[in-house]
């Protein structure tokens, strides 16, 4: 078992100029079994979150609940966890396999042989069982970063922490890594917390992951849910890349009001924001940018700036007004600098929040047969 209960987690930490909030009423469930990523800017708490975990740090407040047993204030040791580091932590005068076993030596009472055996086999799953004998100077980053993992799981943990262990490897090794840990996490079903601030780990590893801001808690879900219907307009633009569009724009009579154009909305739209003020922004992911062929409502005039192909799509650079945004279009565009062409944001894919609270009033969705449909907040 390996269900894990935040509970109003509080971390507040002591400075010369005053208290500083690291976490703030940190609340959600980690079910046994699930791969959850906390991510978010550098700052945000995620890496304070996990310390407070494992217990390296003590809460403030709050409450730690591990399969119904608060762990608040007991012992690292005490928790049955395995941490593995971004900086790796291996000591550099063992071997692979020593640093690897060293863990289970100091705090059971397992037999050498028996030890000997789990190492051999941990190392064979993950490919580093011609490396046992070599000291970490001897090993590549990757080989380093599989050390730290064998590690954690010879220890047969009830949770996993992961504070950005991939952090330290060049992309294509990093992108490898990032399949072997689903795959090792799939075959042990072992609970596991995820550190990153890419939000592109947190997109492809996650059953669910949790996004932070400034200590808080933003929204959690699925990947898809928080890319979909961002529950506010941090995470709208912290989630996906290129970044969600974003343009002030205010409501009157059932328009979308810009300085450079206005946007007719349809009566269900129109009847949502009339009742909750006049002042929002429009959010637009690049993806859902359209050329506009001449018989579209609400077309927008714009202007190139920058055309970045990537082979099967383009990242275009265009300006409204003395703003630029980013449109992705399919295949490679042959727009020259300056160049003046129409776009369009279909309704069924714009978001809109509130612009003093930064709240999601209406969403893009996905129906149930893949297709972007409309979504109210």
């Amino acid at each position: 078992m390996g269900r894990i209960d935040v509970r109003n987690l509080r971390k507040v930490f002591s400075t010369g100029d005053g208290d500083l909030v690291a976490v703030d009423d940190l609340d959600f469930t980690i079910e046994d079994g699930e791969f959850l990523v906390l991510v978010g800017p550098s700052g945000c708490g995620k890496s304070t979150t996990l310390r407070c975990i494992a217990g390296l740090e003590r809460p403030t407040s709050g409450e730690i609940i591990l399969d119904g047993e608060d762990v608040t204030h007991a012992k690292p040791k005490d928790r049955n966890m395995a941490m593995v580091f971004q900086s790796y932590a291996l000591y550099p005068h063992m071997t692979a396999r020593e640093n690897m076993s060293f863990g289970l030596k100091m705090t059971t009472d397992m037999p050498d042989e028996e030890i000997d055996e789990r190492v051999r086999e941990v190392a064979e799953m993950t490919g580093i069982e011609a490396n046992l004998d070599q000291k970490p100077g001897e090993l590549s980053g990757g080989q380093q970063q599989r050390v730290a993992l064998g590690r954690a799981i010879v220890r047969d943990p009830e949770v996993f922490l992961m504070d950005e262990p991939l952090s330290n490897l060049d992309a294509k090794l990093r992108s490898e890594m990032r399949t072997e840990l689903q795959n090792l996490q799939h075959d042990f079903g072992v609970t596991t917390i995820y550190v990153t601030h890419d939000q592109t780990e947190a997109m492809t590893m996650g059953d669910r992951i949790a996004i932070l801001n400034d200590g808080e808690l933003q929204q959690i879900g699925t990947p898809l849910e928080c890319y979909h219907t961002p529950a506010n307009e941090f995470v709208a633009g912290f989630i996906g890349s290129p970044s969600m569009n974003f343009l002030d724009v205010r409501y009157q009579d059932g328009q979308l009001v810009h300085d450079e154009f206005s946007y007719d909305l349809s009566p269900e739209v129109a009847e949502t924001l009339n009742a909750t003020g006049s002042g929002y922004v429009l959010g637009i992911r690049p993806e859902d940018i359209h050329i506009a062929t001449g018989d579209e409502q609400n077309t927008i005039a714009t202007t190139v700036n920058v055309v970045e192909p990537l082979g099967d799509v383009a990242h275009v650079n265009i300006s409204i007004g003395d703003k630029t945004y980013t449109a992705s279009i399919d295949g490679t565009p042959n727009y020259d600098p300056g160049t003046e062409i129409q776009i369009t944001f279909p309704e069924r894919e714009i978001h809109l929040f509130e612009a003093d609270s930064g709240d999601a009033v209406k969403n893009a969705a996905i129906d149930t047969d893949g297709r972007t449909a409309d979504a109210q907040a």
